[in-house]
């Protein structure tokens, strides 16, 4: 194992790796990663069959989704403070387990409710171990190898986008000893197992000395804030629509304000909150909150209703939505790099127009009642997957050029947490609308083709309003990226 050892900024020795020792660590964090960007789009494709398998309702497919983003979300508040604290390679390890036994109760749950409370398990984990990827690669590769770790992550983030709906076809049609969708989950725990082997030889432990004291009465209301805002959203229409069901949507403005007067008044005190309130008086990260909130809103249900009417509706196995989707991961790909490259407002723009554009060229070939072919689909995802590699690798780095630098670690970490939220958000809003309209064309006799057509087409013009929304709000940001943020 080839080290060196140089002080850290804070004062702290860090061992720097490189050859072997480099590759090896290097290996097992991006695997880890890789399971996790996997496991927040898998589930879209294996929905049907495990609502066909466990009997889930609608709620309960969309909490599968939410309940993985909103906790990572979540978890990402504080995830990266922790491992700044108490060790970057304890707390990796420590998330990795966790992940891998969330992926066994999921592949292991009787029910949908089991199976949604495993979905937040994982998300809880993959938040606590994904910001010590980027702690492992700025606390212990050389500035040289450095690049090259974060190039391979992004990388690797490219493969997973496409990985995800394929690998979902495939391990369900395939049926693994008899697995079923629970295949999507049980390949995670060898997996993971060897990755905690390996990573507790080789990973070096680097933390920061005299961290600041982690906010958890913050982040806690700010997760209730959440969960007020979703679960009545989500659960409105299995309830009923009752009275304390917007009760407890109204009661998610108090728990906000709260927050934000919790923190301020830590701010007052000389703590670190997890968003200072100040921030939000800043233009371009008010306007990047708002982008993010209504890009990825649009975005987060988009593969989960597709896989429903392309499978329920037009009657595509798993493996035939996965191959459907797979343009749309390819487009994405293809356009990331000049994205990243060039980081500037005019493509992010750009790139949101293209994807309203793709949503309406959708609209048109699925409205009708016809069964499209596979060309009519895949030509407007792949050119989604254009517009989305122009727009979301390179949206935060566009908005804290905006933000003091002091305040940039910060105003990251909020961004990634809103867009999640902004996912889960999107799942939430529009899987009502496609649900109620669902069972309205039933009621009127329509059939599971026309039904789950009507459905889709539905949620396709309130998509793109929200890209439509994100764009005009984009011009609030500066023009492009810093270079000490790119």
């Amino acid at each position: 194992m080839t080290t060196s050892t140089r002080p850290h900024d804070s004062g702290a020795t860090t061992s720097l790796l490189s050859g072997r020792a480099a590759f090896v660590v290097l290996t097992v964090i991006l695997i880890a990663a890789f399971m996790e960007l996997l496991d927040a789009t898998i589930v879209s494709v294996a929905a049907p069959a495990i609502a066909e398998d466990l009997g889930s309702g609608e709620a309960a497919l969309q909490w599968m989704l939410a309940g993985y983003t909103l906790s990572a979300g979540a978890g990402l508040i504080t995830g990266g403070r922790v491992g700044d604290q108490f060790g970057r390679r304890r707390v990796f390890l420590l998330g990795l387990a966790a992940f891998t036994l969330a992926s066994a109760g999921c592949g292991l749950a009787p029910n949908s409710g089991v199976l949604v409370g495993m979905r937040v398990a994982q998300g809880l984990a993959a938040g606590l171990m994904i910001p010590q990827v980027f702690g492992i690669i700025r606390a212990s590769f050389e500035p040289g190898a450095r690049a090259k770790a974060l190039g391979a992550y992004g990388a690797v983030l490219g493969l997973a986008s496409v990985a995800g709906p394929l690998f979902g076809g495939i391990l369900v049609e395939a049926d693994l000893f008899g697995l079923g969708w629970r295949a999507i989950f049980w390949v995670n725990v060898p997996i993971a197992i060897v990755g905690l082997v390996v990573g507790a030889r080789f990973i070096p432990e680097s933390r920061v000395p005299g961290g600041a004291r982690l906010d958890l009465p913050g982040a806690a209301l700010a997760a209730a804030a959440a969960v007020l805002l979703l679960l009545p959203l989500m659960q409105g229409r299995d309830w009923g629509w009752p009275w304390w069901g917007f009760l407890i949507l109204a009661l998610s403005v108090p728990a906000v304000a709260l927050f934000l007067l919790r923190e301020r008044r830590l701010v007052a005190r000389g703590g670190q909150p997890i968003l200072d309130p100040a921030l939000l008086r800043v233009r371009a990260f008010a306007g990047g909150l708002s982008v993010s909130l209504l890009f990825f809103g649009a975005l987060g249900s988009f593969f989960l209703l597709l896989s429903l009417y392309l499978q329920l509706g037009t009657g595509r196995t798993a493996l035939e939505t996965g191959l459907v989707i797979l343009p749309y991961a390819i487009g994405s790909i293809i356009t990331s790099g000049i994205g990243v490259r060039f980081a500037q407002r005019a493509l992010l723009v750009s790139g949101a127009l293209v994807l309203a554009a793709s949503q309406i060229i959708l609209l048109l070939v699925v409205r009708g009642g016809a069964d499209p072919s596979y060309w009519a689909l895949a030509t407007p995802l792949f050119v989604g997957g254009l517009g989305l590699g122009l727009t979301a690798p390179s949206l935060i780095n566009i908005v804290l050029a905006g933000v003091p630098a002091k305040d940039a670690g910060a105003a990251g970490g909020v961004l990634t947490t809103v867009g999640q939220i902004g996912n889960a958000l999107g799942v939430a809003v529009l899987g009502v609308v496609f649900f109620a309209r669902l069972e309205g064309s039933l009621t009127d006799g329509g059939t599971g083709l026309i039904a789950y057509g009507d459905a889709f087409t539905t949620i396709l013009p309130w998509q793109v309003a929200c890209y439509l929304a994100a764009a005009a709000l984009m011009f609030l940001l500066p023009r492009r990226a810093n270079a000490s943020h790119g």
